[in-house]
């Protein structure tokens, strides 16, 4: 014996959506995180014309059956998907593994040849290597003053949380700088002159600053910045 609602009857879906609906369900998937996050660079702003004109074509189909508006809102999910792969996958590939602080050529230089890096790319107004040449010289200097044990492919987050961890007062700014070098070098962003002016403040605050945890004595050659 059948009881009464063992058999419900399903819930409408609407499989013929409109030019509404079709424009309306894309931009909801583009107003997802991974989407926001992703810096427009030259691929997306290609993507991004993709999908305007997408937009129009949707925008006129007011009078056009519904077998077009499937068609183009397949379209829609192929664009979609081209913009998942080509632009959020690398973006979230290079947050998850990101490159070591230092590159290949820059690999044995010591703290003052990074410094001075900085300094010249400052005055040339090269806001991004001078921010980024900072944090490596900071590094670099806490290996020699034997701070942190050098190593082999120590990332930007990995060198903030280092660093933040013996010199705790400058924690907030440490952790700052760390993450700009990343979302300079893999997110897009820029930096501007008083970001760069911020990494030197905090460059010379740590020259003169004693590790709160190794409890040892600052050498007198590297209290003060070179």
């Amino acid at each position: 014996m059948r009881t009464a609602g063992f058999y419900r009857q399903a819930p409408a879906v609407p499989v013929e959506p409109d030019a509404d609906q079709a424009r309306n369900w894309l931009e909801d998937e583009l107003s997802k995180a991974e989407y926001q996050d992703a810096q427009p660079g030259l691929l997306e702003r290609a993507v991004a014309k993709i999908l305007e004109f997408l937009d129009e074509l949707l925008s006129g189909i007011q009078g056009v059956g519904a077998p077009t508006g499937i068609l183009l809102l397949a379209l829609g999910a192929l664009v979609l998907l081209a913009l998942a792969v080509l632009v959020v996958r690398p973006r979230l590939n290079a947050r998850k593994k990101p490159a070591g602080l230092f590159d290949e050529t820059g690999a044995d230089q010591d703290a003052a040849s990074h410094r001075a890096l900085a300094e010249e790319a400052a005055r040339s107004g090269d806001w991004d290597t001078a921010l980024t040449e900072r944090l490596r010289a900071i590094l670099r200097s806490a290996e020699e003053r034997v701070i942190l044990d050098p190593r082999p492919g120590r990332t930007a987050r990995e060198a903030g949380s280092s660093l933040s961890a013996v010199f705790p007062g400058a924690a907030a700014e440490i952790l700052w700088l760390s993450r700009c070098f990343d979302e300079i070098r893999y997110g897009g962003s820029r930096a501007a002159e008083p970001d760069a002016r911020r990494a030197a403040e905090l460059d010379a605050q740590l020259l003169r600053s004693q590790p709160a945890a190794a409890g040892m004595p600052v050498p007198e050659t590297l209290a003060v910045p070179k």
